[in-house]
This record gives C-alpha cells, sequence and structure tokens, in this order.
C-alpha cells in the first residue's frame, strides 16, 4: 500500500493560504470606502445664475445680519430649554416652550448649496449646507401625487416621496417621535393614530411655519474611487413644498450639525469618520468653488493647494455645533483682557464654528476688547453712520491692510489660528469697509462665522475629537 505524504511545512503553507483568504474576504467589507467631495455654490452665484436683479454687498450684508442676530437667539433659546429638560427643572422664562428651529435657511438667504441624491431610485435636490442645524430635510409631495398636486406644484422641483420605495414614515407613536426627535421639533402631541406620521414645525424668521414629517430615506454619494455609496435607514424630513415660497433655488436644508441623525454624522461614519469644507470669498470672481468633503480630505487627490496645517480639540456636545477650547484672542502680538470664563462651557460661554453664520459673533466682554484693539488703527478714516451693526464702518479711500494689526485666536493647547485680514475688515461696498464683528450679550457663546473661516480649509474629525485646519485656495 502507497501512502502519499505533504511534504514538510506543507500544512503550515495550507494553513496559512486559507487564512489569508479568509481575512481577505471578510475584512473587505471594512474596508474604508473612498472620499466624497460635494462642491458648495454660494448663494451669490445662485441669484447670478438665475438672472435675478443684482443685490449690492450692504443689502446682502444686513440680509444676513438680520438673519444672524435672530439666529442666535434662537439657538440659544434652544440650548436653554434643552438644559432644563436635562436637568429635569421647570424653567420660569419662555425659552421651554420656543422650541422653533432657525437655519441658514432662513429668508432664503442661506449661505452655500449642495447638490445630493435623496431616494431609490436616487432623486437629486439642492440643499443649503449648514453647520448650525441638525436635521436634513427637503420639499416633497407626500401629501399629493399625480394630478392631485394641481398644476403649479407639478411644476416645482420636489422630492418625489411616492416614487420612492426606501421612502419610510417614522410613526408618532413611536419611541423616536416622542423622546429622541423633540430637539428636531418634533410633535408627538399630534398623533390621532399609532400609525400617523411623526410631524414636525419650524419656524423662519418671518415668523411664518414649515410642516412636515419624519421620515427614514436612502442617500446616495458619489465615492472619488468611481463607486457609489449609499447610507439607509437615514432621517430626512418631508416638508410641504407651499412654505418654499421664498427659497432662492433651494429645496431644503443639508444638516451638519452634530446629533445622532444628522447626516454629518452618519456620511462622516460611513467615510472614516471625518468630513470637511473649504470656503472661497463670498464676492470672489474667481472660478474656483467651495466644497465639501465626506471623508479624509488625503483621499482626494484635487486638493493640492493646502498649506501648513493645525490640529486642535474639537469639543462635541450634542446639538451644541462644534465647540473649540479658546485661551485668548491676541491683536498686534498682545494678548487681550478678556476673562477667562468668557471661554469656559461650564461658566456659560465658549465659541463654536458655524458655516451657517455669516458674521464672528463676540459676547461683550471680548467684543469690547477686541473693538478698542483694532479701532485706533482706522482712526483717520471718516466713520460711517450706519444704523445697527456692525458697529464700526468707515470710507475705506486710500485704506491698505497692512495698517490694521493682525487678529490671532489662541486655542487651548497652543494652537493659533490667524485669520487674513480681509476675514474681519470686510467690503461692504465700493469704498466701505466694516470691522466684522457682532456683539452678543454675556452670558453666551461666541461663534466664529464663515467669513471668518473664508479661504481656510476645516476638517472635522469626529471619530477622535479634533479639528484641523489650514490656509487654503480651496482648489
Amino acid at each position: 500500500m502507497v501512502t502519499y505524504g505533504l511534504p514538510r511545512g506543507s500544512f503550515l503553507f495550507i494553513f496559512l493560504f486559507f487564512v489569508v483568504i479568509f481575512l481577505a474576504k471578510f475584512s473587505h467589507g471594512d474596508e474604508k470606502p473612498g472620499g466624497t467631495k460635494l462642491e458648495m455654490i454660494h448663494i451669490n452665484n445662485v441669484r447670478r445664475a438665475k438672472g435675478m436683479p443684482p443685490i449690492t454687498r450692504f443689502e446682502h450684508l444686513r440680509q444676513l445680519l438680520d438673519r444672524d442676530i435672530i439666529r442666535h437667539q434662537k439657538n440659544r433659546n434652544r440650548r436653554q430649554a434643552r438644559e432644563c429638560r436635562n436637568a429635569e427643572q421647570t424653567c420660569t422664562n419662555n425659552v421651554s416652550g420656543d422650541m422653533a428651529m432657525y437655519s441658514g435657511a432662513d429668508f432664503g438667504v442661506g449661505e452655500y448649496y449642495v447638490s445630493l441624491s435623496v431616494g431609490s431610485p436616487a432623486q437629486k435636490v439642492v440643499l443649503i449646507a449648514d453647520t448650525g442645524s441638525d436635521l436634513t430635510w427637503v420639499k416633497c409631495n407626500y401629501w399629493c401625487n399625480g394630478t392631485s398636486c394641481g398644476e403649479n406644484f407639478r411644476k416645482q422641483r420636489v422630492f418625489r416621496a411616492d416614487q420612492s420605495s426606501s421612502f419610510n414614515t417614522v410613526p408618532c407613536s413611536s419611541e423616536m417621535c416622542k423622546n429622541e426627535l423633540i430637539d428636531l421639533a418634533s410633535l408627538p402631541g399630534k398623533c390621532p393614530s399609532p400609525g400617523t406620521p411623526c410631524a414636525y414645525e419650524y419656524r423662519y424668521l418671518s415668523g411664518d411655519p414649515t410642516n412636515g414629517i419624519f421620515s427614514n430615506e436612502t442617500v446616495t454619494f458619489a465615492q472619488t474611487n468611481g463607486k457609489e455609496a449609499k447610507i439607509d435607514n437615514m432621517l430626512v424630513g418631508c416638508s410641504k413644498p407651499s412654505d418654499f415660497e421664498n427659497f432662492e433655488g433651494a429645496d431644503g436644508l443639508l444638516g451638519l450639525g452634530y446629533n445622532n441623525y444628522s447626516l454629518a454624522l452618519r456620511a462622516a461614519n460611513k467615510f472614516g469618520g471625518k468630513f470637511s469644507y473649504c470656503l472661497v470669498d463670498h464676492w470672489s470672481t474667481l472660478n474656483v468653488s467651495s466644497y465639501l468633503i465626506f471623508g479624509s480630505h488625503e483621499s482626494i487627490e484635487s486638493i493640492k493647494t493646502l498649506n501648513r496645517t493645525q490640529r486642535t480639540e474639537l469639543v462635541l456636545r450634542n446639538s451644541s455645533g462644534y465647540g473649540v477650547n479658546i485661551k485668548g484672542i491676541s491683536v498686534g502680538n498682545k494678548m487681550l483682557k478678556i476673562p477667562d470664563e468668557v471661554w469656559d462651557v461650564k461658566s456659560g460661554g465658549g465659541m463654536t464654528l458655524d458655516s451657517g453664520t455669516s458674521l464672528t459673533f463676540l459676547t461683550k466682554p471680548a467684543y469690547d476688547q477686541v473693538m478698542a484693539a483694532l479701532m485706533p488703527s482706522l482712526k483717520n478714516f471718516a466713520r460711517l453712520n450706519l444704523t445697527g451693526q456692525p458697529d464700526f464702518c468707515f470710507d475705506s479711500k486710500g485704506y491698505n491692510e497692512s495698517m490694521v494689526p493682525r487678529l490671532v485666536i489662541h486655542f487651548a493647547d497652543g494652537v493659533q489660528f490667524e485669520p487674513s485680514v480681509e476675514n474681519y475688515v470686510i467690503d461692504v461696498a465700493d469704498d466701505q469697509k466694516c470691522l466684522g464683528f457682532v456683539q452678543t450679550t454675556w452670558p453666551d457663546q461666541s461663534i466664529i462665522g464663515n467669513i471668518m473661516q473664508q479661504n481656510h480649509f476645516w476638517e472635522f474629525d469626529l471619530a477622535n475629537s479634533k479639528l484641523t485646519f489650514g490656509s487654503s485656495s480651496c482648489t
């Protein structure tokens, strides 16, 4: 009888071979997909493309500022109401009942627009990107379909919920509606039957409500590796189209806030725990677009002009924006005498970054110090008597930015953000400039607005609570 044996070491080789095959097969699902890059179109370009009447820089600034101030007040009310609920306290003021949500879409003057694919099969929608909002929502036809919608409705660009096989409403009787979506303005009291969709109501600066229902949907991204990636069961609001008459080309809102239901968190987790953006100058005439990236910016080959980056801690608090730990602010290499509690969240202060707020908001103790440090360099320019904020505007004939001392925001870990002078001495009209700061009362959070963030790259590493930033031409 002849026996056939394998050479010595063959069993080990075969064992290792099958281990490799096993790992290759089962680790494939954990392979990090390529990132996705979305172009962000500023509203000024949208207006030009639609042939809309031109708007002056000053008029635009006034619109933005009016929206910023009321948005800031309402978001503060939201934070206070949430703190009351979390502490199981009864609020004696009106904040507990004021849960209206204000976003970058207020009055249709949202800043940056992105195109996204929603539903199955995918439908293209154009949304306003906003890091200060948690919910992604679109105007849709849930309440009618076909001829029942009327001719005017059928001419609108809306999300066709009836044509999406992945559209599923959230029941009003669910714990999700009753508890988890309260911060997203859900109305669990409106529940005539257990299967009725969970409703929400947002209010905008005009005071008019936008009503809708919560749904779970599929969002599709085109990846940089040429493949598609889907996020299933993504919470998407479905709003009545009749509430969107003043929106300039937008179909809804892209919520980039930090919340378990925000697209930012779901997409970042899908693409390695990160998202980032780069904002070009609002009034730039160059053929350069702002962009939004889900995934590491290193996976995007087209980003080649990123200068030296810095990294600091990112303070993540649910529904409270993207916070940073601040040590102080210097002007002209001199640290300003701003009380430490201004930057302390536990004392009612702190600072956040918000792409949906235009100007930079500083609480009074910080605002007074910054303005006192910058204004002397502009004392020889005629001051303009403009009502309201910004407080300091001037005739800029003969102005050169080298006249203004450099402002630096110092983070607690030693990292520094030094914006360009044009990011805080801003153009409002020909030969007219303003200091781009808005005073807000203390205690409150300060905000680094999107004008201050311009011409910089910002990456939010949600997995590791880190913020990476650096100057960039956004190409």
